[in-house]
């Protein structure tokens, strides 16, 4: 019998200098995206990535672990819709994880984009469940953190 489910929320707040439609076309524009979201780790090298930004579209994206880390030629998938967009305001989607044709996590993803004086509040909720042998609800955390840092060097670009 496998381990029971894992089930963890977490909700990462950052403010950005860019305006509401510089930090919402970020999620919409698909070259955008890739740049933040899935390009610039040194782990593993995209092999394809695709985004249909609209309500009941498809993100896909396909990485491959590099060789010197822990799983090298192993490859990773994303596989998402979007549930719903709210321009300059809000996006939420679904997702699962798979790590050589194998399901490990599943995701609601709610990005809420807030103007302030200064800018942008980003306020994203990450509600997961987590299988066996998944990275868990602490390594996932950790790698929005780095996502949301990618996501804040390319807007103040």
């Amino acid at each position: 019998m496998p381990p029971p489910t894992i089930h963890h929320t977490f909700v990462l707040q950052r403010s950005f200098a860019a305006s509401p439609d510089h930090v919402f076309a970020a999620f919409a524009d698909p070259a955008q995206k890739r740049r933040w979201f899935a390009d610039g780790f040194p782990s593993h090298d995209v092999l394809s990535f695709e985004l249909d930004f609209q309500v009941g579209g498809v993100e896909r994206i396909v990485y491959q672990f590099k060789e010197g880390t822990p799983f090298p030629g192993t490859l990773m998938a994303l596989e998402g819709r979007i549930l719903e967009i709210v321009p300059g305001s809000r996006v939420v989607s679904a997702s699962s994880m798979a790590m050589a044709g194998r399901i490990f996590s599943a995701s609601l993803v709610t990005a809420e984009i807030v103007p302030t004086e200064s800018g942008t509040d980003l306020i994203l909720t990450h509600q997961g469940a987590f299988f066996e042998n998944s990275d868990g609800p602490d390594g996932r955390q950790a790698g929005w953190g780095k996502l949301l840092d990618h996501l804040e060097t390319i807007l103040a670009a």
